[in-house]
């Protein structure tokens, strides 16, 4: 039999390409001669962190639509079409067994094109609310993987499969209160710790109301492990500066995040696919502040999901500044509730999913 052959494409944030790693690191655990090309946008995150990662890509000169300046788009136009015949091109020459779509702009051309030539696809939606894209791209997917329940009012019903999004194991083994990871960061395990993360690039909103609240959190005793983002850095060290001590940790990029989650109390972040199944599988309590700033608004549909359920704590970008704080110091002393958030969030955790995914795409290999 010759080898298998898989493509995967997406990217556009670590939310997408971390899933995308993963499912391939699954496949290859399974057929370990398979071969992999991994189909991302040209300039975006994926093309550093993919070879990183040892796996083969190639970039499609593709964007998303600008809703502000419509004249814009004609470049957006002629870049979808070139990489519509790119991707084709890429489809044809692999020979692909299955292409998988993990959401981002180089996702649908290159599915597309799969749908074209006859190759089965599988798509793989992270969020609760579906995208465009995928949207679209369902109509001829073979199977849909996807995290949250009620999907059907996306997607075609008998084609949906609740695999959950998969998530970095390696976050499982250090266990929770760990030794170390207080070591690591400096911090005493006699007090509450808070960890705030915006995403890589960091949160505006969120780093604005943690600059706020840094003297009620100060007074309460609380520790700070604050990951601004590379963009906000530079700017919160100066401004949190009057705060410093042994209780304040501000960084661009938490390296270990295995760590940070270990030792934390509670959690603020914002609501994107990958943060919220990662606060699920380690059943963290945690305060959601969702983007505002992403297309359908699909944050504050993945925050909604927990909210209903007593997981987390929701709230809205505009009421931050004023509430964020004020929500974790009602919270992170109250044990009771605490340990229901978590039991609650742990609840809705969906275990092995990049297994689980790597069955239904093997599934389709003919």
């Amino acid at each position: 039999m010759s080898k298998l052959k898989f493509i995967i494409s997406g990217g556009g944030t670590g939310g997408h390409i971390f899933p995308a790693i993963s499912i391939a690191n699954a496949l290859k655990r399974r057929v370990p001669d398979a071969e992999f090309l991994f189909v991302g946008a040209e300039g975006r995150m994926e093309m550093e962190k993919v070879p990183a990662a040892g796996y083969q890509i190639k970039g499609l000169p593709v964007f998303g639509f600008d809703r502000k300046n419509m004249l814009k788009n004609i470049k957006v136009l002629f870049c979808l079409v070139k990489s519509l015949f790119q991707a084709k091109r890429i489809v044809k020459e692999f020979k692909p067994n299955v292409v998988v779509g993990v959401g981002g702009y180089a996702s649908g051309p290159t599915l597309y094109a799969a749908n074209s030539l006859g190759i089965p696809t599988v798509l793989q939606e992270q969020n609760s609310y579906a995208g465009v894209t995928n949207k679209l791209l369902a109509k001829k997917a073979a199977k849909i993987c996807v995290a949250y329940e009620g999907m059907e009012k996306f997607f075609p019903k008998d084609v949906i499969l609740l695999t959950g999004n998969p998530v970095r194991q390696d976050f499982l083994e250090v266990a929770p209160k760990s030794e170390e990871a207080y070591k690591f960061f400096g911090f005493s395990p006699e007090k509450r710790t808070l960890l705030i993360i915006g995403g890589s690039l960091g949160a505006r909103t969120l780093n604005k109301s943690t600059l706020l609240g840094l003297q009620k959190l100060s007074d309460a005793g609380i520790q700070v492990l604050w990951q601004t983002g590379k963009y906000y850095f530079e700017e919160m060290k100066k401004q949190s500066e009057a705060f410093a001590s042994d209780s304040l940790l501000v960084t661009d990029f938490v390296k270990r995040m295995d760590y940070a989650y270990s030792m934390a109390d509670l959690v603020v972040s914002r609501a994107g696919a990958s943060s919220i199944s990662e606060l699920c599988l380690l059943g963290k309590p945690s305060v959601l502040v969702p983007s505002p700033n992403v297309a359908e608004d699909h944050q504050t549909k993945n925050a909604m999901a927990l909210a209903s359920r007593n997981a987390a704590v929701m709230i809205s970008d505009a009421e931050a500044p004023e509430k964020m704080v004020d929500a974790v110091l009602s919270l992170i002393f109250d044990d009771e509730r605490l340990a229901a958030l978590s039991k609650n969030s742990h609840d809705m955790a969906q275990l092995d999913s990049a297994d689980r995914i790597a069955s239904e795409i093997l599934s389709l290999v003919k």
